[in-house]
């Protein structure tokens, strides 16, 4: 049996990040809305109205106001406040995964039976009417384009080139939009008019997303965007948004459930289109078929020269 191990408490997490996710189930939807919103725009926030953040998520400000109250805040002001200091400590990858190991190694079982709550939440995300209605738009739109497009940066580039793989093993043309600085121009000249993009990207709107959003608004093409928050500048600027929880805040990003939400889509789309799924795997295996015989199709040819 594993020993648990105590460690020192390190440095404590900021107040508005502690609140939510105490008080985050027993918030209204509308107060979630705008609660995620808030996590989601902490820069924007510290500038902006409760009439300009009820805009930004569609409620009024009346609404911003009660949520922030709700969340033990005597204010916007107050909040605001917590926010700037939290701000000032913003966590980087390295943070968050050592935190991440603090809760392991003070109780392995008890920090596995958190993984598995995180996921099997994640999956009743996916199970909701709403997904499901996001899903059927984004299949929609991903089955009339010519090409899809999938954009991931950094870590998320596997993610994205898995995705981009079984693509192509359904039979559906596919590209990958996976770097930065001028290769990511190079990559761009190939979007055409009856393409489409499938953006994996989270946080908040940084330059190779951004350039690529408004490259695929220049060309018109609607933009299916996987992300952990329905709020936020890069979901205001998508087609479709596929909000996909991926842990909890300042811990480890857990991309389970992402995987799961592409299988989702390529199973739609190849459920929309058997026949050229079908004829995808057949060539593959006739692919296949002709490299374990390799020597013997090498002779054959030489016989008939």
């Amino acid at each position: 049996m594993v020993q648990a191990r105590r460690k020192p408490t390190g440095k404590a997490r900021d107040l508005f990040s502690d609140r939510y996710e105490r008080r985050r189930d027993r918030l209204s939807p509308a107060f979630q809305r705008v609660a995620g919103y808030i996590d989601a725009n902490r820069l924007a926030v510290l500038t902006s109205s409760a009439i300009e953040i009820a805009r930004a998520v569609g409620t009024s400000d009346a609404t911003v106001i009660r949520t922030v109250q709700a969340l033990g805040f005597a204010g916007l002001q107050e909040l605001r406040r917590e926010l700037a200091a939290g701000l000032g400590q913003r966590t980087t990858p390295a943070d968050n995964l050592k935190r991440t190991l603090d809760d392991a190694e003070e109780q392995i079982d008890a920090a596995v039976e958190d993984l598995l709550d995180v996921y099997a939440a994640g999956l009743e995300v996916l199970r909701s009417p709403e997904f499901r209605e996001n899903l059927m738009k984004a299949l929609s739109v991903l089955h009339d384009a010519r090409r899809i497009f999938v954009f991931g940066i950094g870590p998320t580039a596997h993610i994205a080139a898995y995705f981009a793989a079984r693509l192509r093993r359904k039979g559906r043309q596919q590209r990958l939009i996976n770097r930065t600085g001028p290769g990511l121009a190079d990559q761009l000249l190939e979007l055409e008019s009856g393409d489409a993009v499938v953006m994996l990207a989270y946080g908040s709107l940084y330059r190779e997303a951004n350039v690529t959003l408004a490259e695929a608004r220049r060309l018109r093409l609607p933009v299916v965007l996987i992300s952990d928050s329905a709020q936020s500048e890069l979901s205001s600027r998508a087609r479709v948004v596929l909000a996909v929880p991926r842990g909890k805040n300042e811990r480890v990003a857990l991309h389970g459930v992402t995987v799961f939400c592409l299988e989702m889509l390529l199973l739609g789309l190849a459920s929309g289109d058997s026949g050229k799924a079908l004829a995808a795997l057949a060539d593959l295996e006739r692919l296949r078929q002709m490299l374990r015989s390799g020597r013997q199709v090498m002779s054959t040819d030489s016989e008939n020269e």
